[in-house]
């Protein structure tokens, strides 16, 4: 086996490194002699790696667990020295700090080229760095009972899980540790005392500040910086087992697996979450992702249920509309000639070939709109005041309450310090792109147009198509396509954008980074998504102007016309595409894209098939999550809830839609997190940050929208004023609105540039607008009713957002952030917390002074001895 006095020196030597900071510090300043490192050689060759389980997370002595792991590959290039000596360096910094590295030789990999460096924190450094960051321990197993309030998941036995699942350890009384007062603690076992996550916390945090050597007279650190510069080619926690079995002894209890078959399955989609299971795996960060996820998809629920219903009323009352009715009848509609909707090209056309769009029309611009929009108002008060209590209470659940954005969301970046010279970036300025394919895309469609009309009018073999496929439906079609893939594209740019921008600021800690960071991918993100959708609703149609003089985009383009219903079924076909695309796309790509690369990764890898595929490599092969995967899944869930919110009144089925897309998500993002991704290194965290602020302010800001959208959108409140002033038939109050909502032109009143080629038999033609008749003294001029229609308009939005701001803050009022019963738990574990600390000091202090008693009278005997 090799010399014993070789190995005794050795073994004490690490003994002494993880017991004592110092001797480690001043041990590793000097290299192993040259008989020391000859017996370690000697040992590793005869180490047996067949014997070991491939899904043993231990060292090569089976007793200390690995809680990380960095790779690299032999660089041949010119930087290969510089980046041995950083690794190098690196490594015997790890060990000064009393961590223990064991390496895996590149010819015991299986692509036989990767070193593997694992790394063990022993009870020591568990110890000193838990009580760091200010880590919560046991003292005592709690006697409350649990909260069981029912909600949504709790209705029906089939939704719950086993209770083992659910709650896999008790609930217990905690307080900070600390290495002073470690009797007070259940240590039961050191090995196990601290879960798997906490333990690769403590490692990340070391290995952020470990330092790697000074270059260019700046002291440089920090293991993102070798993994950027690639002296590493990853570091990663490992996962505790295989998902598709459970682990053997002695590796722990595989809650991997456990998260496979009770949470990552689709068929388990109608099932609750194993919210604390998740956060012991993955930390408090994801767990409280997956509670927001979960709680935002119960109260669609309610949201998708009465928009259904509201789309039903609209189904079924379609065919009995007036505006439709008269629209489609042949000997009202069909005698109603119509000005051309393009300069020269497009024909005169008439009302009965709108006949489909606006039936279809009427299914989301009806009476229930109204009712969805306000009910929609309340709703999203309701669900953010709701949520403040499930995080309230969640705080109380996972020993969240005196949380301070844990230590290492508040400690100093590495960047900042080593690159605080940097001036400040201004993100407005990197809004122009933006901006400039919203134009291009209006462009699009002012031109498209006029193409489709002339195509359509031209060809024959379009003739039955002409009834349902009019010029207008063929271009917001293919605009909002066209707008859809404009959408994707400018996406991958604006993520690399906001990402440069916030590197260049150097925020001085993690949390103002994500904070910045979060408000300028948003940003981008919400023009990127939600303008053409602005334009639809608030632009398009509204400065038109009237035949003959038309206002045209940079005197080329003539702005575009609504048809005769208005322009809500076109809002209802951009937001319908681009919300559906989105979560198309997102689920597809977020399901396949790191499916294949994990299959192309093993494939390649895969090359000394005798070679024992360890668990280090098998995760190695996996996608890494990255630091910013969970910001990306909150900002999917917030742009989604702008589609439900923001323009809701136009689509009730949105937050249907909504809906059946996060049961999928829920259990596409559990699956991929735990079969296709490296496990992501834990984070605490007491809330979803800066996203709520996000979410108040579109809260605040969809209920303008709705009311606005409701008001110029809709053809609602012109339909009211004509109802209660203007019709001149009782028994049918909405007969003859059509004819009155369309005011006449002379079409010898037409510029040359701008009429049709050829002559017609007639000499007027309608528009959609409220002007006086070219006989008139003041023709073309804006008639009484108009300002009766704009006035109702401005009156209803005023009343509008009154009832439902007032609304809104009476809830706010009336419902408590933080419920009583939580306050009253908090208040008690307070008290008896410090009960049991108070008994410990008591009882500490009561035994140094009995034994410093009976020393005392010991030596007062010893002293009469000698007298």
């Amino acid at each position: 086996m090799g010399d014993p006095d070789v190995l005794e020196m050795v073994q004490e030597k690490g003994r002494r490194t993880s017991r004592d900071p110092d001797y480690a510090s001043h041990i590793n300043d000097e290299s192993l002699s040259s008989r020391e490192t000859s017996f370690l050689i000697t040992e590793e060759s005869e180490f047996k790696r067949d014997e070991q389980s491939k899904d043993s997370i231990f060292f090569r002595d089976g007793i200390r667990q690995i809680d990380f792991v960095l790779s690299y590959v032999d660089d041949i290039k010119k930087e290969a020295e510089l980046k041995a000596e950083r690794r190098k360096i690196f490594e015997q910094n790890l060990r000064k700090t009393g961590l223990e590295l064991e390496t895996e030789d590149k010819r015991n990999s299986e692509d036989g080229r990767t070193y593997f460096v694992k790394i063990h924190a022993p009870w020591e450094v568990l110890v000193t760095y838990a009580e760091v960051l200010g880590v919560k321990m046991p003292i005592k197993e709690t006697e409350i009972p649990r909260d069981e309030k029912m909600s949504l998941s709790y209705l029906a036995g089939p939704v719950k899980l086993p209770r083992n699942v659910k709650h896999p350890r008790p609930e217990y009384f905690t307080a900070q540790f600390s290495r002073n007062r470690q009797e007070l603690f259940l240590i039961e076992d050191e090995s196990s005392f601290f879960p798997s996550s906490m333990r690769n916390r403590i490692v990340y945090y070391i290995l952020s500040r470990c330092p790697f050597g000074v270059e260019d007279g700046k002291k440089r650190f920090g293991i993102e910086r070798l993994l950027t510069s690639h002296t590493y080619s990853s570091a990663y926690p490992l996962h505790d087992g295989q998902y598709w079995k459970p682990s053997e002894p002695p590796n722990p209890v595989n809650e991997r697996y456990i998260l496979r078959q009770n949470w990552a399955r689709f068929s388990y989609f109608y099932k609750e979450q194993p919210l604390d299971l998740i956060r012991n795996y993955f930390g408090e960060k994801f767990g409280i992702y997956f509670v927001f996820l979960g709680f935002y998809t119960e109260m669609l629920t309610f949201a998708a249920v009465v928009g259904l219903a509201c789309f039903i009323y609209g189904l079924l009352s379609m065919s009995d509309t007036s505006s439709s009715t008269e629209i489609c009848d042949p000997l009202i509609g069909g005698q109603i000639i119509m000005c051309p909707l393009c300069d020269f090209v497009c024909d005169y056309w008439r009302l009965n070939t709108t006949c489909l769009a606006s039936q279809v029309s009427h299914l989301f611009d009806n009476e229930s709109t109204v009712f969805f929009a306000i009910f929609m108002g309340i709703w999203v008060t309701l669900f953010l005041e709701f949520w403040k209590q499930r995080q309230a209470r969640l705080e109380y659940e996972w020993d969240l309450v005196d949380f301070e954005e844990e230590q290492q969301q508040l400690q100093l970046r590495p960047e900042f310090e080593a690159m605080c010279t940097h001036r400040k970036m201004n993100p407005v300025t990197k809004m122009s792109l933006v901006i400039a394919c919203m134009v291009a895309v209006i462009v699009y469609r002012l031109s498209v147009f006029a193409t489709f009309a002339s195509f359509m009018e031209s060809e024959a073999s379009l003739k039955q198509v002409k009834s349902f496929l009019t010029p207008q439906i063929t271009t917001s079609l293919t605009g909002s396509c066209l707008n859809f893939i404009v959408i994707l594209i400018l996406n991958f740019f604006y993520e690399k954008i906001s990402a440069w921008i916030t590197k260049m600021e150097i925020p001085r800690t993690y949390q103002e980074y994500e904070s910045s960071l979060t408000l300028k991918m948003f940003l981008f993100q919400f023009v990127n998504f939600y303008s053409s959708c602005f334009y639809v609703a608030f632009f398009k149609g509204k400065f038109v102007g009237y035949p003959g003089k038309y206002t045209y985009l940079f005197n080329v383009w003539r702005s575009e016309e609504c048809d005769p219903g208005g322009c809500l079924i076109e809002l209802t076909t951009q937001l319908t595409i681009i919300m559906t695309g989105k979560q198309i796309f997102g689920n597809i790509k977020e399901a396949i894209y790191p499916l294949i690369l994990n299959w192309w990764r093993r494939r390649k890898a895969r090359t000394n098939s005798e070679k024992l595929y360890s668990r280090w490599e098998q995760d190695h092969d996996l996608e890494t999550f990255g630091s910013l995967g969970l910001f990306y899944e909150y900002l999917e869930t917030v742009i989604q809830f702008g589609f439900v919110t923001l323009f809701v009144a136009s689509f009730p089925l949105a937050p249907l839609l909504a809906l059946l897309n996060n049961i999928i998500e829920i259990r596409v993002d559990a699956w991929k997190l735990t079969t296709q991704y490296r496990r992501p290194v834990a984070a605490k965290a007491h809330s979803i940050g800066v996203w709520q602020d996000i979410l108040y302010g579109m809260a605040v800001l969809s209920v303008a929208t709705n009311a606005f959208i409701v008001a110029f959108t809709s053809d609602i409140i012109p339909r009211l004023v004509y109802y209660y002033a203007y019709s001149t038939d009782a028994t049918e109050p909405m007969k003859g609105y059509i004819n009155n909502s369309l005011s006449t032109f002379l079409i010898a009143d037409f510029p040359n540039h701008t009429v049709p080629s050829e002559k017609r038999d007639f000499t007027t033609c309608r528009y959609r607008d409220y002007r006086f008749p070219p006989d008139h003294d003041q023709k073309y001029f804006h008639n009484m009713q108009y300002w009766h229609v704009l006035a109702a308009k401005m009156t209803f939005i005023i009343v509008m957002e009154h009832i439902v701001f007032l609304v809104k803050f009476l809830l706010a009022w009336m419902i408590p952030d933080v419920p009583k019963d939580v306050l009253e738990k908090i208040k008690r574990e307070k008290l008896i917390t410090i009960k049991i600390l108070h008994d410990f000091e008591l009882n500490k202090l009561k035994e140094n002074l009995r034994t410093s008693s009976a020393e005392f009278s010991k030596r007062v005997m010893i002293q009469e001895n000698q007298v």
